[in-house]
């Protein structure tokens, strides 16, 4: 649809959304500037498609029906039809207009969210690693490992806050030293080219644990993610390890992305996994590795790093933006549907 110079305008009730790839979470904003209420969290595959959750889990119990749905998806958003990257639900916005109601469906990444999310989180809502300044009205990065890696950019440019989605977890993982590269030859033969993404989440986890365990000539068995992170934080020393390598890695990759833009509005750490495992990213590690960007090494070192530890922050922002949309340069050409 043709891109418009009109003000941009949102009818409340407003039902948003954060869908990853394990989990979908609901919440209605009633009204401009009201605190969102939670409407219940639900694992996409307990549900054929994300028009059955929305109606079982959402919409089930309103008084009064949302205008406008506004969703946060993991997956990068391309006509009319949008696959998830990490489950096998597919996106069609034209079929929640006509099945559920809405007169107005806004579809964006969830990283994009996450992003938004950034201005108005407290100090309540992150822990700070390390040093560097955080400028208020300065460009942010957001880095987040969860199911998978996603990345976001907010740039703040003449009073507006521009999100740049993106898809920086795809890019490749370069190994340092020799146990890194022994890992990422394991990985690699079933892989092939091995991303970011296929080491820092939280199949990367159990990715990285197995190939540790391979490497030692020990047993291998199957670990969840939770499996892990718990063995890890019980002082078991495969995990330990592993856990180490994701605070390394993700600390490198951190520090990549901030190459990329120079957030000196800070770098934060978003997804279901910092929040769970503080400890391996308080102790230096991930900093050093942050830091590490030699001829650069002075710039990156300038800049905050910070681990959300909001349940929720895609809700924030994504109720911020349906309250004030003039203050958000959301691109909403071909992401906007009306009934």
């Amino acid at each position: 649809m043709p891109a418009s110079s009109a003000p941009v305008t949102f009818g409340f009730p407003v039902l948003i959304a954060d869908i990853g790839g394990t989990n979908a979470r609901f919440a209605l904003v009633e009204r401009p500037g009201a605190p969102h209420r939670d409407l219940g969290t639900t694992p996409t595959g307990a549900h054929v498609d994300p028009i059955t959750a929305i109606r079982e889990i959402a919409l089930a119990g309103l008084e009064t029906s949302p205008r406008t749905a506004i969703f946060a998806i993991a997956a990068p958003i391309e006509g009319d039809h949008v696959r998830f990257t990490n489950c096998p639900w597919v996106f069609e916005p034209k079929r929640l207009i006509v099945e559920l109601g809405f007169t107005d469906v806004v579809v964006v990444n969830d990283f994009e969210a996450q992003g938004l999310a950034l201005p108005s989180l407290g100090d309540a809502d992150v822990v700070r690693i390390g040093g560097g300044t955080a400028h208020p009205n300065a460009t942010k990065l957001v880095v987040g490992p969860g199911t998978g890696l996603g990345v976001g950019v907010l740039v703040h440019s003449r009073g507006t806050w521009v999100p740049v989605p993106g898809e920086g977890g795809h890019v490749t993982f370069a190994p340092r030293g020799a146990r890194e590269t022994a890992i990422v030859g394991l990985l690699a033969q079933d892989l092939g080219r091995v991303s970011a993404e296929h080491v820092l989440s939280g199949a990367g986890l159990v990715r990285v644990h197995r190939a540790l365990r391979l490497i030692e000539g020990g047993p291998v068995e199957t670990v969840s993610p939770a499996g892990v992170t718990a063995a890890a934080l019980a002082g078991e020393p495969t995990a330990v390890e592993a856990m180490e390598f994701f605070a390394t890695a993700l600390g490198r990759f951190a520090g990549d992305m901030a190459l990329v833009c120079l957030p000196h509005g800070g770098v934060h750490i978003g997804g279901g996994i910092p929040p769970r495992v503080l400890s391996f990213l308080t102790d230096g590690r991930f900093r050093a590795a942050f830091e590490d960007k030699e001829p650069h090494h002075g710039t990156i070192a300038g800049l905050a790093t910070r681990v959300v530890v909001h349940p929720v922050p895609a809700f924030l922002g994504l109720a911020a933006f349906a309250a004030r949309p003039d203050l958000y340069a959301v691109d909403l050409d071909g992401r906007r549907w009306h009934g």
